[in-house]
């Protein structure tokens, strides 16, 4: 369990890392930088359009407006920037 736990952690780290790499990336469009920057503002943000303490619905909306916007802003980066970026992640980890 403790194993499958430091992979997921591994990955998250990763992953902030490759985002990192793809909002200073100057070939990343802007409006795919709005929607990752914003993602992942509201991700560390202590601000919910639902807060956390209402049973279900609090983490509810964490849970769809963070990975829909995610989504949204890899499908708007050409997958050329976005196979570097998680390159250069890789190689820097």
């Amino acid at each position: 369990m403790f194993g499958r736990l430091k992979a997921i952690k591994d990955r998250f780290k990763l992953e902030l890392n490759v985002y990192r790499l793809i909002l200073s990336d100057p070939r990343t469009p802007r409006p795919a930088k709005w929607l990752l920057g914003t993602a992942i503002a509201y991700a560390i943000s202590p601000i919910d359009l639902i807060p956390d303490f209402i049973p279900v619905l609090g983490y509810l909306d964490d849970v769809l407006i963070v990975p829909t916007f995610v989504i949204l802003a890899l499908k708007l980066i050409p997958k050329e920037i976005v196979e570097d970026c998680r390159r250069r992640a890789k190689n820097s980890s």
